[in-house]
């Protein structure tokens, strides 16, 4: 990592994971240690005035996370540089967000993008189309930092002779506060007057900044705020907040944090009804106060994730990735708080099924560039992975995305093609044939 001209203070905390990880720490949240969160401030009760909403405004900052390639739809680039709709990507839509709160409440609002060594070039050129996104004196963004992936059988650096930048992985979005730091974002932030940060995944359109949000924010007095919603069936999976019976403390598990005796009651909605958005807010000077103070090593707690090291090849030698999550920073800080929020700030695309509701009907792109539902409840999608999961063979066979406002659901199963002006109402349901089939253009499924 020295050779690597990795930052002094993200070795120090790669090098405290990787003690936890020789001495056979798992990072696990156990069900017995805590207990459910329930009594949680509804987003939907908060009122602010204009004066308030501006004053936040005028100095907060928003941070998106864009590190993260589309791997899990077949992509090589940033997931953020596909269109969502029409022709407009996701940066062109965050940006426009962004450009729509400084019109309307007479503010700088800086936006500033985490991006990993493998998204930054490609996505500064394509955001580089929108003139004055940059803040004088501050950057458009900042790098994630990079650590080597260990094999799994002994703990020492793997080596991949056939593409030597896959010895290398991002430390998973915990590393947000350590690249803040190093990169000096932080303290150029805290110096140029910002006091608050919003902070999400730039694949969550969701979680456009909101000054009335940032009002909350700033009148809690917290060092720092979660941003949650109710749990559906459809989130089984994902982290979620829990208290730690020992203090009190609030406590972010994920899905990988969840011993097996413990999935079915961590599932459980009626046990854990709250789901983590990974939207969250802090406080800027505190957050660079307590980083000092701790050489830069907030803490938080492990992930040990196991992967091969060419994640396209399953027979590569395996390796465990050192990884933690931003929102496990919610035990770090006293006075640490969560939110409810809607739904309505919650559309990640993790998936094909995901791309196809956000470039559909059900949502609509207001003129301040925020994605809203048309419907409720949203209908739920689900594509034949054989034939849907690459972003290549879902355009390929949804050239042009079906009405889906009146629909329920809309199961697909085979080898089907999407032609003009198809209708999807209540439940519908596409049967696999055993060969290529075309949905008719005008057809009405359901």
């Amino acid at each position: 990592m020295e050779r690597a001209d990795v930052a002094a203070p993200a070795i120090e905390v790669f090098s405290d994971f990787y003690r936890q990880l020789e001495g056979g720490a798992t990072g696990l949240v156990r069900e017995a240690d805590v207990d459910p969160l329930f009594d949680v401030d509804r987003a939907a009760d908060v009122e602010s005035d204009a004066q308030a909403q501006r004053d936040a405004a005028a100095v907060t900052a928003v941070i998106k996370l864009n590190g993260g390639l589309g791997t899990s739809m077949g992509m090589d680039r940033a997931k953020t540089l596909l269109p969502v709709r029409a022709d407009l990507t996701f940066l062109d839509v965050i940006a426009r967000q962004v450009q729509q709160v400084r019109r309307d409440h007479d503010v700088s609002l800086p936006l500033l993008f985490m991006h990993s060594f493998r998204t930054r070039d490609d996505s500064l050129a394509a955001l580089a189309a929108h003139e004055g996104l940059e803040v004088d004196g501050l950057p458009l963004d900042f790098l994630q930092n990079r650590e080597p992936k260990l094999r799994a059988d002994d703990l020492t650096p793997v080596t991949w002779d056939a593409d030597p930048s896959l010895e290398w992985c991002p430390p998973g979005h915990g590393d947000l506060y350590t690249a803040l730091l190093v990169s000096g974002v932080l303290e150029r932030l805290v110096d140029a007057g910002y006091r608050y940060a919003t902070v999400s995944n730039a694949d969550n359109l969701g979680a456009a900044p909101d000054p009335a949000m940032m009002a909350w924010f700033a009148s809690t007095g917290a060092p720092y705020a979660a941003e949650v919603c109710r749990r559906t069936p459809a989130d089984v999976k994902g982290g979620h907040l829990v208290v730690r019976r020992s203090d009190g403390r609030l406590v972010l598990r994920e899905t990988a944090q969840t011993a097996d005796e413990d999935a079915e009651r961590a599932a459980d909605l009626t046990v854990h009804p709250f789901f983590h958005t990974n939207n969250l807010w802090f406080d800027l000077p505190r957050l660079l106060e307590t980083l000092r103070s701790s050489n830069g090593v907030l803490g938080l707690p492990l992930i040990r994730n196991e992967k091969t090291v060419d994640p396209t090849d399953p027979t590569s030698p395996k390796v465990v990735q050192i990884e933690s999550a931003m929102g496990a920073a919610v035990e770090v800080f006293d006075g640490a708080t969560a939110i409810e929020v809607d739904r309505s700030r919650f559309l990640p695309v993790k998936t094909t099924n995901d791309l196809m509701l956000l470039r559909s009907d059900v949502y609509g792109l207001g003129d301040d560039a925020r994605l809203r539902a048309t419907v409720d409840p949203r209908p739920l999608v689900d594509l034949d992975r054989r034939f849907f999961t690459t972003i290549a063979d879902f355009d390929a066979r949804v050239p042009h995305v079906p009405s889906l406002s009146g629909a329920s659901s809309l199961t697909v199963r085979g080898d089907w093609r999407f032609e003009r002006d198809v209708v999807v109402v209540g439940d519908a349901r596409l049967d696999d044939e055993g060969t290529a089939r075309s949905v008719p253009a005008g057809t009405r499924l359901g």
